[in-house]
């Protein structure tokens, strides 16, 4: 039987889990397990943000890509409003930055551009 709180009296509440349910070895391996596949499915370990980085300065060592602040500069005067995300992708073999751009009337555009050359490829409204 769980309790609200002991502080209250013996006050029964049938949403709280039984303490000797948490206590129960089998459901605890249950727990965790599923809080271990979640971690392992989540990035395996390392952050996505310090892979992505990581991968983006091989890239530009390696010389397959330009860096965001060139590709900035080539694009911005096409762009129709405001780069308020980024994010570099690999997308059938070829490195793409996805810019998200909000424009002058408030909507949300995805622009799609050639990590190496700096063309737009495609534009679309999420």
């Amino acid at each position: 039987m769980s309790y609200v709180s002991y502080l209250s009296g013996d006050i029964w509440h049938p949403y709280l889990p039984d303490d000797e349910l948490l206590m129960c070895p089998r459901l605890r391996r249950i727990h965790i397990l599923i809080l271990a596949a979640a971690l392992v499915g989540a990035g395996g370990g390392m952050p996505a943000f310090a892979r992505d980085h990581d991968d983006a300065k091989r890239a530009v060592e390696a010389g397959e890509i330009r860096p965001y602040a060139d590709i900035l500069n080539v694009v911005k005067g096409k762009l129709p409003g405001e780069v308020v995300g980024v994010k570099l992708e690999r997308e059938a073999g070829a490195w793409m930055y996805e810019l998200r751009v909000l424009d002058g009337t408030g909507r949300l555009l995805e622009i799609h551009v050639d990590a190496k050359s700096g063309e737009i490829e495609r534009t679309k409204e999420k």
